[in-house]
C-alpha cells in the first residue's frame, strides 16, 4: 500500500494497512510536524495506539473512529504531552486498561537518574509528569488482541520509558524513529548513549516497516534507522573536532557545528548537543570543567579513558 506524503487531515480515520487506522491530532508544530498520529488496530475489538494530547477535538475523533467497537487495550509509546494524556480519559470511557513501559521517570539509565536528582541540566520539555499505565510492560512481553499481537521493546534514548511495540516485520515507533525528522534527544530524559544502542536494537529485530508518532509511515525501516545512525555519529564527529579547537558549553559548541539551523530550532539543537557532550563525557573522550550543569564548559580529554560506571564524571578544573 501506498502512502501519501502529504499532511493528512485531522481527525479523519485513514486506513493504513488491514486492521490499522490513523486518526492525526489538530496539534501540529515545529516539534510535531503534521500532528501526533494515534493507531486504531484491530477490526471488531481495537487497541489505541498513543491516543495523543489533551484536545476535546482528537478524544471526538477517536471516539468516532471507534465507532462504538469495545477497545480492549490502550497503548503508549512515551510519556510526553503529545502522546499519552488522552490515555486516561478515553481508559475512563471505554474500560480499557493503559499500557506503557512505566511512568514518566521509568527507565532511565543509571547516570542520567543521578542527574535528574542533581536538577542541573534543565529539560523536562513536554513530559506527562502524572502519567501512570495501569500495566506495564516488560522487555519482549506480547500483548495480544482481535487477530493481532505486538511485543514490547523498551527503546530508551528520546525518553525513558519509549517503547517501540512490534506488529509482525513492523513496528509502532513513537518518537524512536521518525522519517521526516531526527528526534530530539534532550538530557536528562534523553540519553543519547541509550538512543544509540536502542536503533541498533530495534534495527536487530529485522523490522521492515514503522508507523511512527509523527509523520508518514517509513516504507523501509532498516535504510532510515542506519541513516540516523550515521547522522547521530556524523554529529559527533563535528562536535567533537569544534572541541578540539576550544572548549566551549553547549551553546558554544551550538553555534559553531549548527551553522545553518534557523534561530527557532536552536534551542532544541542545544539540547541535542548536551546529549552528545554527556555522552562523550561518559565515552571518556570529553570532560565537563566544574560540575555537570546545563551551562558547564566542555573540552576534549586529554586521554580517552572510559567510566567504568558509566556516568558523566570526567571532571576538569582546567
Amino acid at each position: 500500500m501506498q502512502h501519501s506524503q502529504e499532511a493528512p487531515a485531522p481527525g479523519q480515520p485513514i486506513a493504513l494497512a488491514p486492521g490499522l487506522l490513523r486518526v492525526l491530532a489538530p496539534n501540529p508544530a515545529r516539534m510535531t510536524h503534521w500532528g501526533t498520529n494515534s493507531y486504531l488496530l484491530g477490526t471488531d475489538r481495537l487497541a489505541v495506539i498513543d491516543p495523543g494530547p489533551a484536545d476535546p477535538r482528537h478524544l471526538a475523533a477517536l471516539r468516532a473512529a471507534i465507532d462504538g467497537r469495545p477497545v480492549s487495550h490502550i497503548l503508549v509509546t512515551h510519556a510526553h504531552l503529545d502522546h499519552s494524556p488522552l490515555a486516561a480519559p478515553l481508559a475512563r470511557e471505554t474500560g480499557a486498561p493503559v499500557l506503557a513501559f512505566g511512568d514518566a521517570r521509568a527507565g532511565r539509565s543509571a547516570a542520567m537518574a543521578k542527574l535528574t536528582r542533581a536538577a542541573a541540566l534543565g529539560g523536562g520539555e513536554g513530559v506527562d509528569a502524572g502519567f501512570v499505565p495501569d500495566q506495564c510492560l516488560t522487555e519482549d512481553e506480547t500483548v495480544t488482541g482481535d487477530g493481532w499481537t505486538l511485543r514490547a521493546l523498551h527503546t530508551p534514548g528520546h525518553m525513558g520509558n519509549h517503547l517501540c511495540l512490534l506488529w509482525g516485520d513492523t513496528a509502532f515507533s513513537g518518537d524512536h524513529v521518525m522519517g521526516w525528522a531526527t528526534s530530539l534527544v534532550s538530557p536528562p530524559d534523553g540519553d543519547l548513549s541509550d538512543f544509540m544502542a536502542s536503533l541498533a536494537r530495534l534495527a536487530a529485530t529485522g523490522v521492515q516497516k514503522l508507523w511512527p508518532g509523527h509523520g508518514a509511515p517509513v516504507a523501509d525501516a532498516q535504510a532510515r534507522i542506519t541513516a540516523l545512525t550515521a547522522h547521530r555519529a556524523a554529529r559527533t564527529a563535528q562536535i567533537r573536532a569544534a572541541l578540539a579547537q576550544a572548549p566551549g558549553t553547549a551553546a558554544e559548541i551550538t553555534a559553531r557545528v549548527y551553522t545553518e539551523v534557523p534561530p527557532a530550532l536552536l534551542p532544541a539543537a542545544e539540547r541535542n548537543v548536551l546529549a552528545h557532550l554527556i555522552a562523550l563525557c561518559r565515552s571518556g573522550q570529553a570532560r565537563h570543567q566544574g560540575p555537570l550543569t546545563a551551562r558547564a564548559r566542555f573540552a576534549a580529554a586529554d586521554r580517552p579513558t572510559p567510566r567504568r560506571d558509566g556516568s558523566a564524571g570526567a571532571v576538569s578544573k582546567n
